[in-house]
């Protein structure tokens, strides 16, 4: 015998077993991998959600029905809406709690960049108020440039962040545990761009990008925007993304508009747009296979801009997916397959992680101080979303910015760093402005003008602005503004201004103009003053003045000479108010307080508003002053009343005089909103309107309190506010006083 078998014959029973319970494994191996080859095997799926806009909020009752009948896709490709849905879905958030935070989301606040006015710098709320926001334009070297966009996008990537939960780590594309394929185009080479990997809110956000109302996202030297003009419905990308056997695919695009409904540019360049994307989309379309799966849910009366409707437009998604629920269950798995699959595209989440440091990148001019002034979380803190973008959008506030992003970088030595990741606009530092003025009762005093101005910002490292304006109408004048803070968080400041304004006046009796005068004013002031957060800000500083008036039509009534007076002045001015012309809330004050030892008279000008939000309704509630609390105003220094809800049944000026008080409360109501990515409403208002002259210098026989009424409709536009009202005083012997009144531009 060989040594095997001797030890096999030694011991040949226990052996024996196990060679036959090898050969038994073996066997039932073999068999059980028979069996589950004969069993069908479960065809890959791709799930493809097409652009839309709103209209896209159907795909998440698509994803609730497929959650139903336990259908698992192998991958998923978007474009536009279809792409945030499907971003937000692979990043694994549930269709019910997707549903939810869509229908939460205030989304006309989401298309304005800025945050509320009460939350922004107060030097760009002062030029916002003077200029058009809307006219910024950069100058340089390579001349002039417009910003890219109605909408820069601020509030929308940080909404996107908060969805994919970006604050727990940015969520990579080539990361996530379901396949997905953003697309975008390439707004210069026209081409199609495809997301597989990179930054998933990013991918969203471009994809979202419609041209003239969103700007391009700019990555890898392309601007990006809608992937809709190259490929709405991405069928082919699904089927190469995971080599799909069957495609869902869910079409959400606006049908071409009707010949009655093209009537204007927006309309025209609307069916442009409606165009290109139904052309490939009818490419796509002939690439779906008869196994393939097609749902079109009926969206009939919803428009691309309807968010506010995304959870009726879901359920629209339901129904449609739902007409086709025998086809989809034959790709459903069982309970325990399908709890798997949601297991593994649906992880559980990390906690919250603590910050371990915070850095700022990507500055070139800016100081990094001005945006830390606005950073509450320190190291230490847990992250807090909700924080983090309430610090991002304060120092968005300030004007400097194309977007101000975050991004939480875990993979430095098991350290937590939150970066602020600002980017400076590219069309500054330099900027023209633009404003206009139209200001009419419909009689000859009716006045207008223009505005331009050229900003120059960041001079040093400190951040001092250079201003210089000019106007021109009815109103002509020019100035020059030196703004210097002293410190690198902007809390103190000097500033020197000069300018000279040429106007005109007149001067009223019994509501008859007796007179029209050229008054010209030279203004040179030096001024100290703090910052006092996001309320306002307080001066004191030196003024000199240097003021003509020349008779133009009518009686001599002022003195025709010069004046030349100067003296210290003092300032304060809050604005939390959450709009720059039409607020809905908050409240507003200024006082400014001119002493003149020289020619014996001081000057208090004095004001507060409040504004209180009723459901449609809007409260508000003025107050004024205009008097000397030393010597009395002279002739060439007087307060004055009028204009549109500022005494609105008198002419802009009529009244004239010293010891000048106002009051008036005003009730709005809101019958309109401006499209997305315009802020401000249409409202019809009522007023009632008095004012006290203690001395008056004009209308003088106008005695006690004057009591006005006035109603209007008022609204804000591209080109600033815009009212048409119609106020009346039964004031006076000579049958009262009556304006109408028309008023656009900044004030």
């Amino acid at each position: 015998m060989s040594g095997v078998q001797q030890g096999l014959a030694a011991g040949g029973a226990p052996w024996r077993v196990l060679l036959a319970a090898w050969m038994l494994f073996s066997a039932c191996a073999v068999a059980a991998q028979q069996a589950a080859s004969d069993q069908p095997k479960r065809p890959r799926v791709g799930l493809v959600l097409g652009g839309g806009g709103a209209r896209g909020a159907a795909h998440i009752g698509v994803l609730e029905v497929l959650e139903k009948l336990r259908v698992p896709v192998d991958c998923v490709a978007g474009t536009s809406m279809g792409a945030l849905v499907a971003g937000v879905y692979a990043s694994g958030l549930s269709p019910a709690t997707m549903r939810s935070k869509l229908a939460e989301a205030d989304w006309d606040d989401l298309f304005r960049d800025d945050p509320p006015l009460n939350e922004q710098n107060f030097r760009k709320k002062v030029l916002d108020k003077r200029f058009l926001p809307g006219s910024e334009t950069g100058v340089g070297p390579q001349g002039v440039k417009g910003q890219p966009g109605i909408v820069m996008g601020q509030k929308i990537k940080l909404f996107f962040n908060l969805l994919v939960r970006d604050y727990l780590g940015e969520r990579k594309i080539e990361a996530l545990p379901l396949p997905l394929s953003i697309i975008a185009t390439d707004i210069v080479g026209g081409e199609r761009v495809v997301f597989r990997q990179g930054s998933l809110s990013e991918a969203m956000r471009a994809s979202m990008s419609v041209p003239g109302l969103m700007a391009p996202v700019e990555t890898d030297g392309k601007k990006l925007v809608d992937g809709g003009l190259v490929d709405n419905v991405p069928i082919d990308e699904a089927r190469a993304r995971c080599q799909a056997d069957v495609i869902i695919a869910v079409n959400v695009g606006s049908p071409l508009l009707k010949a009655e409904d093209i009537s204007g540019l927006l309309s025209v360049s609307a069916q442009m747009v409606n165009i290109l994307t139904e052309q490939n989309v009818t490419r796509s379309l002939a690439t779906l296979k008869p196994t393939d799966i097609y749902i079109k849910p009926d969206l009939e009366g919803i428009t691309a801009g309807d968010f506010k409707r995304s959870s009726e437009t879901a359920d629209r998604g339901v129904t449609a997916a739902e007409a086709v629920a025998d086809r989809l269950r034959t790709l459903a798995v069982s309970e325990t397959a399908y709890a798997a699959w949601t297991a593994e595209i649906q992880p559980p989440l990390r906690t919250a992680p603590r910050v371990d440091e915070v850095q700022i990148a990507g500055l070139k001019l800016v100081n990094p101080a001005v945006i830390e002034r606005y950073l509450q979380i320190k190291p230490g803190d847990t992250v807090d979303p909700a924080r983090i973008d309430a610090d991002l959008m304060r120092a968005y506030g300030d004007g400097y910015y194309e977007h101000v992003d975050y991004a939480l970088d875990s993979t430095l030595r098991d350290r937590e760093i939150l970066r602020v990741l600002p980017v400076e606009k590219g069309w500054g530092p330099d900027y023209l402005r633009f404003g206009i003025n139209l200001d009419s009762n419909f009689r000859s005093d009716s006045t207008y003008s223009i505005r331009a101005a050229y900003q120059k910002t960041w001079l040093n490292s400190l951040g001092a602005e250079l201003l210089t304006y000019g106007e021109f109408g009815s109103r002509n004048g020019v100035g020059v503004d030196f703004y210097q803070p002293l410190d690198a968080r902007q809390r103190y400041f000097v500033e020197a201004n000069a300018n000279f304004l040429n106007r005109s006046t007149g001067i009223y009796e019994n509501d008859n103009q007796l007179a029209q005068y050229s008054i010209s004013q030279t203004t040179v002031r030096l001024a100290s003053g703090m910052n006092v957060g996001l309320l306002g800000q307080a001066r004191l500083g030196w003024q000199e003045n240097w003021r003509k008036a020349e008779l133009e039509t009518g009686s001599p009534t002022l003195p025709q000479q010069s004046e030349t007076y100067g003296g210290w002045f003092a300032a304060l001015d809050f604005d939390q108010t959450d709009r720059i012309y039409f607020p809905t809330s908050g409240w507003s004050t200024s006082l400014k307080y001119f002493d003149t030892p020289a020619k014996g008279f001081s000057k208090l000008d004095a004001g507060a508003s409040a504004y209180l939000p009723i459901g449609e309704w809007v409260i508000a509630s003025r107050l004024s002053y205009q008097g000397s609390p030393i010597g009395k105003l002279p002739s060439y220094d007087l307060g004055q009343l009028g204009g549109m809800l500022n005494m609105t049944p008198f002419a802009v000026g009529q009244l004239k005089g010293d010891d000048m008080s106002y009051g008036s409360i005003r009730a709005e109501r809101i019958i309109g909103r401006l499209p997305l990515g315009l802020r401000g409403d249409l409202r019809l208002g009522a007023a009632l309107e008095t004012a006290k002259v203690g001395r008056p210098f004009t209308e003088t026989t106008l005695k006690g309190w004057i009591p006005a009424a006035a109603v209007y409709l008022g609204g804000e536009t591209p080109f600033g506010p815009i009212y048409l009202g119609y106020g009346y005083s039964n004031a006076g012997t000579t049958g009262g006083y009556s304006n109408f009144y028309l008023f656009l531009g900044t004030p």
